[in-house]
């Protein structure tokens, strides 16, 4: 598979997992208590994401899926499927997005400083 497929590929998983984390977000255990396990999701999965893509197509290709995948945290939850507001609007929709953030941001500044595919 070429580059630029490998590239795709990575992104659609990226637009993917950012969508069903953003879905499962209002998850709760017994109807009560929230339990937002995809911001666990979104820890482990868009850290893997940019190393992958900075390791298998090209190192500066890493910022595509941390950028998409905010992209699709904001444009879904803010402008959801008929105009309805998906984000939650309290403690977890700001977890979702530290938690998906900050560490994707974290693999990208270390697969920009090692030396790669150019």
């Amino acid at each position: 598979m070429s580059r630029n497929g490998l590239l795709v590929l990575l992104l659609v998983d990226t637009v993917l997992l950012a969508t069903l984390e953003l879905f499962f977000l209002p998850l709760r255990a017994g109807g009560t208590v929230p339990i937002p396990f995809t911001v666990l999701v979104a820890i482990v999965t868009t850290p893997l994401l940019v190393i992958q893509a900075g390791k298998l197509v090209h190192r500066k290709a890493a910022a595509a899926p941390l950028a998409l995948w905010v992209l699709t945290i904001v444009v879904l939850g803010l402008t959801g499927p008929g105009g309805d507001l998906v984000l939650v609007q309290d403690w977890r929709g700001l977890l979702l997005i530290a938690g998906g953030a900050l560490p994707a941001a974290l693999a990208l500044g270390g697969s920009l400083a090692l030396p790669g595919r150019t």
